[in-house]
């Protein structure tokens, strides 16, 4: 089966193999240097050191990485500014709320770019704002939120950057430094290739918490974890496994040519997509250099519910994903994240063909 939603993903040969290593205890020497590794490997992505930067792993999905990151990062006195532009966005002021954080929200619609006009004069009316939060690849509608942009804006106003990089760590550029972030979150399971159940936040050191301060939450307080795991250690039970697939899939990312190998893969795989679906009358949601390489949003073809359509692309072998909210009845996604093929992707174009034909 071809997995074309985003994440999980299909894992290579050798992360399925990873996963048969031999059983290990959290608390041994081994997975400590099991873990010490996988964070050297996240930091070298995009080339970030240790000294100014902590990679700190959790067990859970992305929306841990998220939850995480914003209950820990947040102060009790600091006021956060949420960027809306999709479901993931969202979330986010669903997590700000249940945490009894303070925040303000700037909407927009679903797949609408930031007004940066609004933006600022939002910010320049409200000078209580502290963190900002974003979504780098809103997944509801494969935009890429123009973070260059939106780092000068928090630049000039002293305002520290929390971003959602679930679907886009490993696939798209993050520049940390230039851009001014204060911290990520990301997943195993997407751009990284890796397995379903870790997930890590990646965070300028001078944010944590200090250990004197009561956190808001006791199993996702990223303070604690930076601790323990800085000492070769884990607060709580993490998994080998899922674990020995990381690195290997870390390692895999590097061997061959790391991020921006990666995103040119799968930019030759989603303008290939669109390409195709474009010719046989599939348009797609957005231009393209508005979205992502990771994923592609496109219009259900004429006489096709999203159920019909998941259901015969599914008997061909491939996996699609559906739109959400007020796009569940019109759009369908495409992601080109994991180990998949351009031969992969000329076969899926001949099932949709031939569907659309019939």
């Amino acid at each position: 089966m071809i997995l074309l939603n985003p994440g999980p993903v299909n894992l290579s040969a050798r992360v399925r193999q990873a996963l048969l290593q031999k059983d290990l205890c959290h608390r041994e020497i081994e997975f400590s240097q099991l873990q010490s590794r996988i964070r050297n490997q996240i930091l070298q992505v995009y080339n970030l050191t240790s000294k100014y930067w902590a990679p700190i792993l959790l067990t859970g999905s992305g929306t841990a990485a998220v939850e995480a990151m914003l209950a820990s990062l947040v102060p009790r006195n600091g006021r956060l500014l949420i960027i809306e532009n999709g479901v993931y966005g969202e979330r986010i002021s669903k997590i700000a709320q249940i945490h009894g954080i303070e925040f303000d929200i700037l909407h927009h619609s679903w797949g609408e770019p930031i007004d940066f006009d609004l933006l600022t004069k939002f910010l320049d009316s409200h000078f209580e704002i502290t963190h900002l939060a974003i979504v780098h690849h809103e997944t509801t509608t494969g935009r890429l939120n123009n973070l260059e942009e939106l780092a000068q804006v928090c630049y000039d106003r002293n305002i520290k950057i929390l971003v959602d990089a679930v679907s886009s760590f490993g696939g798209e550029e993050i520049n940390f430094q230039a851009w001014g972030i204060t911290a990520c979150a990301a997943t195993a399971n997407k751009c990284l290739h890796g397995v379903p159940g870790t997930a890590f936040v990646v965070c300028q050191r001078a944010a944590l918490p200090s250990s004197e301060i009561i956190p808001r939450t006791l199993y996702l307080d990223l303070g604690t974890y930076c601790r323990y795991q800085d000492e070769g250690a884990t607060p709580f039970t993490q998994s080998p496994q899922i674990f020995y697939a990381l690195t290997e899939a870390l390692q895999e990312l590097e061997d061959s040519g790391g991020w921006r190998a990666r995103h040119a893969n799968y930019a030759q795989l989603a303008v290939h997509v669109r390409n195709g679906l474009v010719s046989m009358g599939i348009s797609p949601l957005l231009p393209q250099e508005h979205s992502s390489v990771v994923l592609n949003a496109y219009h259900l073809p004429n006489n096709f519910t999203y159920e019909a359509f998941h259901d015969s692309l599914k008997s061909q072998g491939y996996i699609i994903y559906a739109g959400q909210g007020n796009f569940a009845k019109s759009i369908f996604r495409v992601s080109t994240m994991g180990a998949i093929s351009i031969t992969d992707m000329e076969r899926f174009l001949e099932v949709v063909k031939q569907m659309t034909n019939s």
